[in-house]
């Protein structure tokens, strides 16, 4: 059956389309020049128009697209409408029958995943939308008309809310099923450690995401949860013992964890590594050598030795070599160098030696060739840098040269073998569960080792605890964009945060987190105290006030209460610390820099050298062109490392923390902390 236009309307309408045939399932519709055939399957709806003179035969696509027949006989038009509408139907209601049937079994499939026992992971979500919509692409009517059919419908709709809101449906999953566990475990997450787990740090242990990254705040208990993580793993029997995998940045903080693992779950076969011990158990299993590691690298004054005697003898040998040695050190260091050899100057010897081996560390560390390290220099530190580094590649080389003939190899080269050997598949891993305590200290070395290890098996899960305000070692190759894009460098990464703190009251914590998140690069979270404090529970003193404020202490303090005195560098520690035993022998003192107080705690903290100067705090950047280049790029902020630092030493107090600078040249961060609310005092 066809409908064409009249001669006369072909003449007027002008329009591409003159014909339409009706086939076994669509129609063709053609012109003199055009010929389409549209399928049953594509037409959202037929309508049919009258004309001052002719009718009208309309087809309806998706994409908002209209086919359309002018210049026909009113009567021809009609009859040609009602039978090619009936035939549409009739197909359609067949073809509706396909659609539901095609739609239980999809919406059978959300129900199971839904009820399943367990999280609702992203991966799951992901893979769950992918067959919604393969069976979406598999109806033969239009989504668009499913709505018409009672049998489609409600199945089409909940299939379509799985696929447009996600995320939503998941998350209203795994609330119910967090919910359920915490009520059916309740004794584990009362027992699991000595004081009951609260709900974020429950939430956590249970959250089921393939990388999670726990936001975990000073004081905020982030190895209770790693200890109950692992329980956890265990209890749901997700995972043997020898299946999870615990990672430190330290020997005395894996041992301290194996110790905590032994002691809550009484369980054998669960090992705290570090990152170097796990590497070196992988090279020795994945290769047929047994590397041992390099004396050097415990042994600091014959590793300066052998790179001193290395230096001087490049300068001895080679002018231009001299001549560049020299123009390094007075460039980059900005020292005096004396006339004639200068090398064999042995306080100036002494001097470079720990300069010429942090630089040669950052090069194993980055592992490349020369040239790879020469392409990361940004094109206003080009030339130089490629004139230093070619002034360290022959003592990089003696350093090979070295660990060769000592058949050993150095930690750097642990981690690049290790990876290596992952890569190529010559160790598989047998660890389901990553845990993996300091997140925020995690390097691009190591960051490598972990992916090389998630990549093995696509279903290990990577479990991290750090907390981004606390990221304070990029001098040492720590990269805090890691943590930060933590969600973005993994498929499907998630994270939570820990929201208690059990050391500092909530005015220390006010202040902290106010003063850290001025950084608009560190991420948002809230960290709430058991205490409330008072306003002078962070006061700003002028240094003169040290004794007095010790005197102080001496009236009120107990001898178990610790008071911990921090400063910048060590040098900085204060010369009546000496008399301390005699003068105030009940005061519990310890004097630290801020860098090693990390992980440490006080009921009293002292931070003493908030001052403006060569020895001030905020330090003032010393970087050489080889820190600027190597190592991982700071944020854009102010002193933004240095302002962690000083978070991580006012959140070592448990009562009370006083800040003692100089008047006359006070450090930038003491206005700051008086423009947040510390007030200002004379005396202690």
């Amino acid at each position: 059956m066809e409908l064409k236009s009249t001669s006369l309307g072909k003449h007027l309408a002008q329009h591409p389309y003159n014909r339409v045939q009706l086939l076994h399932a669509g129609v063709e519709v053609s012109g003199d020049k055009h010929h389409y055939i549209i399928p049953f399957n594509e037409i959202l709806a037929i309508r049919c128009k009258r004309g001052i003179v002719w009718g009208e035969l309309e087809f309806e696509l998706p994409g908002a697209k209209v086919v359309r027949l002018h210049g026909t006989e009113w009567q021809e038009t009609q009859r040609f409408y009602h039978h090619l509408q009936k035939s549409w139907l009739d197909w359609s209601r067949d073809m509706s029958d396909v659609c539901a049937d095609v739609l239980r079994q999809q919406v059978i499939a959300i129900e199971q995943a839904a009820a399943r026992d367990q999280w609702f992971q992203a991966s799951r979500l992901a893979a769950l939308q992918d067959s919604i919509r393969e069976a979406f692409a598999s109806l033969p009517l239009p989504l668009a008309r499913l709505e018409e059919f009672e049998h489609c419908r409600d199945n089409y709709r909940l299939c379509l809310k799985w696929l447009e809101q996600g995320p939503a449906m998941a998350l209203r999953c795994n609330q119910q099923w967090t919910n359920n566990m915490l009520e059916q475990h309740k004794d584990y997450f009362d027992t699991v450690e000595s004081s009951p787990l609260n709900l974020s740090q429950s939430r956590a242990v249970v959250n089921g995401e393939n990388a999670l990254l726990v936001l975990a705040g000073a004081g905020s208990g982030k190895t209770s949860v790693l200890v109950a993580r692992a329980g956890w793993l265990l209890r749901r029997r997700e995972a043997d013992p020898e299946q999870i995998l615990m990672l430190a940045f330290g020997r005395q903080a894996a041992a301290e964890m194996d110790e905590r693992i032994r002691l809550r779950l009484r369980v054998e076969g669960i090992r705290s590594w570090t990152f170097h011990a796990l590497a070196l158990f992988i090279i020795r299993q994945g290769s047929k050598k047994a590397p041992a590691i390099s004396a050097l690298e415990s042994d600091g004054p014959a590793r300066r030795a052998l790179l001193i005697t290395q230096w001087r003898q490049q300068c001895s040998e080679k002018k231009p070599q001299a001549k560049g040695w020299r123009q390094l050190i007075v460039e980059e260091l900005g020292w005096d160098v004396p006339e004639g050899e200068y090398w064999q100057d042995e306080r100036l010897a002494q001097r470079l030696a720990p300069c010429i081996e942090r630089w040669i560390g950052l090069m194993r560390m980055h592992g490349g060739t020369q040239a790879e390290m020469i392409q990361l220099a940004p094109d206003d530190l080009h030339d130089v840098f490629q004139k230093r580094i070619r002034l360290l590649s022959p003592l990089l080389k003696a350093w090979k040269q070295a660990l060769k003939e000592e058949g050993a190899v150095d930690f750097a080269g642990l981690m690049h073998q290790a990876v290596d050997i992952l890569q190529k598949g010559r160790f598989i891993s047998p660890w389901k569960h990553i845990l993996v305590d300091e997140y925020q200290d995690i390097s691009p070395q190591r960051i490598k080792l972990l992916e090389a290890l998630c990549r093995q098996n696509r279903r290990t899960s990577l479990f991290a605890v750090g907390d981004d305000w606390q990221a304070i070692y990029r001098f040492s190759g720590a990269e805090l964009s890691l943590t930060t894009g933590f969600t973005e460098r993994f498929d499907a990464g998630a994270q939570c945060a820990l929201d208690t703190t059990y050391r500092f009251n909530q005015r220390i914590g006010e202040i902290a987190t106010a003063f850290v998140l001025q950084n608009p690069y560190q991420l948002k979270k809230d960290l709430n105290s058991l205490t409330k404090g008072t306003k002078k529970s962070v006061l700003i003193l002028p240094d003169s006030q040290l004794e007095t404020l010790l005197n102080k202490l001496s009236g009120f303090a107990l001898p178990a209460e610790r008071i911990l005195i921090l400063a910048r560098y060590h040098y900085l520690r204060p010369s009546l610390l000496d008399k301390a035993v005699t003068r105030w022998p009940t005061l519990n003192i310890d004097f630290m820099t801020m860098h090693g107080s990390k992980g440490q705690q006080a009921d009293y903290v002292i931070i003493i050298g908030m001052n403006e100067g060569k020895d001030g705090f905020p330090a003032a950047a010393r970087e050489t062109v080889f820190e600027r280049v190597l190592l991982p790029q700071p944020e854009d902020f102010p002193d933004a490392e240095e302002r962690r630092l000083l978070y991580v030493a006012l959140t070592r107090a448990k009562q009370q923390v006083w800040l003692l600078h100089d008047p006359g040249q006070p450090s930038v961060f003491i206005e700051t902390l008086a423009q947040l609310g510390v007030p200002k005092v004379h005396k202690p």
